[in-house]
């Protein structure tokens, strides 16, 4: 089994894709399911070894297209696993056999579980909506227990399971009374609502890892540091926070406030690990505060935003960005992420640009799903501008053209509150969704349409239900991203414009 272990060595990061990641420098005590959870986020996970003495694991996903998705991603964004940096590469192996080494048990029922949770419907379907709807009082926070905790629950994987119902812009998990649990804020109640209707007493892994979730009385929470134990989606620019700091009195008066169904008090704390008992009067050690007087997200510095909108995206190929006939082609792929408001070339450097978006929320969706993307042969760079704001020329000031107002294009997929679009975020792909499809338009239609932008088509299919959706497979995530730049909102006649979105289903 020593020669098994020792065929692994000699991974060099100039390998060519793979779709088998070599893992390095991950944590001793890291679990399999945390290790999967890197993954999971740009499609399925089909194998998993763990050299832990080694401090390496090597992670199999279903196609090369979602390894190096991956890799894109994790490139220029470090991942960390218990606070530590963990190091992401090709493999030069294939495939990973796995059949005949020890201890795979584990690794299989991690990716199992993982697996399930992934395809089990977790969709929102009108049955829960004809349930009614949230009751006053209840808000966009929920608390969280989980039982039965056999695997580790990280926060990565309550992000995934929950973000499936809506935007989610923060999660604090910590211990108490020897349970896992957590608070988590969607961006909209009803959204809390649904995933509360819809995964109430479900199990996060098979026959484990009970969810038990209420409304929380907190109307809003406040992170001081992005880390294993709290994270604020909108808010890239928080410290990681070495040390623990005193808790603030905000918080305390919060938490000494009638007990709930679930709990009998509502105080927190965040001992280290997920199985020490916890000190019932121990509130010394929370890294969060919230205001829960305001019931506002507060952020120091900034007033009435709630977090950064605007995003320097740079690394651009201007002579398509710019040129364009249609000009700024780009914003169209950061406007399946959120509303594009203003966008704003920079004078100087034409490969940069400033895209302001309509909420902090839709930013840091932006930017986790673009950055490190291939568009026009070079990889996009997108982070949190310093800027507030897209300043707009004054009148009789000639900016050359290079800003431009969108505040009110009809191309925005948000406008609506609660819409569906919300549900249907995906990273970016090499499978498109398509519809709004007139009954005129043929298979041959559409494949010939993005045959004409350069693609390969290389799979296609009507949804059996519904002949005004479909499913196109093209040639890679880069071809895709193009397509859906030119022929989103295209005129397919019968008063109908495509829809284009990316998929998280392969054909």
């Amino acid at each position: 089994n020593g020669n098994d272990k020792k065929k692994f060595k000699g991974d060099k990061s100039s390998c060519s894709p793979s779709r088998v990641l070599h893992l390095r420098q991950i944590p001793s005590d890291v679990t399999e399911a945390e290790v999967i959870s890197l993954g999971v986020p740009f499609g399925k996970v089909t194998n998993l070894l763990m050299l832990k003495g080694k401090s390496q694991a090597f992670l199999e996903m279903a196609s090369e297209e979602a390894a190096v998705t991956m890799v894109n991603y994790y490139t220029p964004a470090t991942p960390h696993l218990r606070s530590q940096p963990v190091y992401i590469q090709y493999s030069n192996h294939r495939e990973l056999k796995t059949d005949n080494l020890p201890n795979q048990a584990r690794a299989q029922a991690a990716l199992q579980a993982v697996n399930a949770m992934q395809s089990g419907s977790l969709a929102v379907t009108s049955v829960l909506a004809a349930e009614g709807g949230p009751l006053p009082g209840q808000g966009s926070v929920l608390r969280i227990i989980v039982e039965n905790l056999f695997y580790p629950v990280t926060l990565e994987v309550l992000y995934q399971i929950f973000s499936k119902f809506g935007a989610v812009l923060k999660i604090i998990t910590f211990t108490r009374n020897n349970q896992f649990q957590a608070l988590l804020q969607y961006a909209d109640p009803m959204h809390a609502y649904y995933a509360k209707m819809a995964l109430d007493g479900q199990s996060v892994y098979t026959a484990c890892c009970t969810l038990r979730i209420e409304f929380s009385k907190l109307t809003s929470l406040k992170v001081k540091y992005n880390n294993d134990k709290s994270r604020d989606f909108t808010r890239l620019d928080l410290p990681s926070g070495d040390g623990q700091p005193p808790l603030e009195p905000s918080i305390a008066a919060a938490f000494g406030k009638k007990p709930s169904l679930l709990m009998s008090s509502d105080a927190i704390n965040t001992l280290p690990g997920l199985s020490v008992p916890a000190a019932p009067a121990t509130l010394t050690s929370l890294a969060v505060t919230t205001s829960a007087v305001s019931g506002q997200m507060t952020i120091p510095g900034v007033t009435d935003v709630p977090g950064n909108s605007v995003l320097l995206v740079s690394n651009l190929n201007p002579e398509v960005s710019f040129n364009a006939p249609h000009k700024f082609p780009f914003w169209i792929s950061t406007g399946v992420y959120g509303d594009v408001h203003r966008v704003k070339i920079m004078f100087k450097k034409k490969e940069n640009a400033l895209v302001q978006m309509a909420d902090a929320m839709q930013a840091q969706l932006a930017i986790s799903h673009l950055n490190g993307q291939r568009l026009y042969g070079r990889v996009l760079r997108a982070t949190l501008s310093k800027h507030q704001t897209v300043q707009l020329p004054r009148e009789g000031q000639d900016d050359q053209g290079l800003t431009k107002d969108y505040s009110n294009s009809p191309l925005h997929r948000f406008k609506k509150p609660g819409s569906k679009n919300f549900q249907n975020i995906f990273p970016p792909s090499a499978t498109l969704h398509l519809s709004n499809i007139p009954s005129s338009v043929t298979v041959d239609d559409l494949k010939n349409l993005f045959a004409s932008t350069g693609s390969t088509v290389k799979a296609f299919r009507f949804f059996q239900k519904d002949c005004k959706m479909a499913l196109i497979q093209l040639g890679s995530v880069e071809e895709a991203l193009h397509a859906l730049i030119k022929l989103h909102n295209h005129d397919l006649g019968e008063n109908h414009h495509l829809r284009v979105s990316f998929s998280k289903s392969t054909i």
